[in-house]
């Protein structure tokens, strides 16, 4: 699910608002075994639940970079694209911290506030979010970040 673009006038007059909350994401074990696999980070709090269940955690939790990575998916289904958009690119982030892990079957979603907004070359939008990835029934998040996008737009016509 893709969320309804809006116009840049628009788009900037939300400078400071939680622009977009996304869908809920589980981070069940295939998730997590997957993701294991991709990055080669297939250390046992991961991917082996009965030592993993030794831990302090009780049983295996997400990777935090697979938090991480979700933030794509989370912001295509909560935060609407300026009108005209070709494309979005991930132009990194700020910061990032890992607050509190993800157990396994958990659910996460993302809460985006636009930050701001600023031309950096004709046609082109960088966007700075804070981002909140909340755990389903949990108080604390999983990460806080800083995510700078760069929307390239086309230009309107005039």
């Amino acid at each position: 699910m893709t969320v309804a673009a809006i116009s840049l006038d628009e788009y900037r007059q939300r400078i400071g608002t939680t622009i977009g909350t996304s869908r809920w994401f589980s981070l069940d074990q295939q998730r997590i075994d997957t993701f294991a696999k991709v990055t080669e980070d297939e250390q046992f709090i991961h991917v082996d639940p009965a030592a993993a269940a030794q831990t302090p955690f009780g049983g295996t939790i997400a990777h935090g970079f697979l938090s991480l990575s979700m933030l794509s998916a989370m912001v295509a289904s909560a935060v609407p694209p300026i009108a005209g958009t070709q494309m979005g690119i991930n132009y990194g982030l700020n910061s990032v911290r890992f607050v509190k892990p993800v157990a396994s079957g958990q659910k996460v979603r993302g809460v985006f506030v636009l930050k701001d907004v600023a031309e950096r070359n004709p046609g082109q939008w960088q966007s700075t979010l804070g981002v909140s990835v909340e755990i389903e029934g949990e108080d604390k998040p999983t990460l806080v970040a800083e995510w700078l996008i760069l929307a390239v737009v086309e230009p309107v016509a005039a």
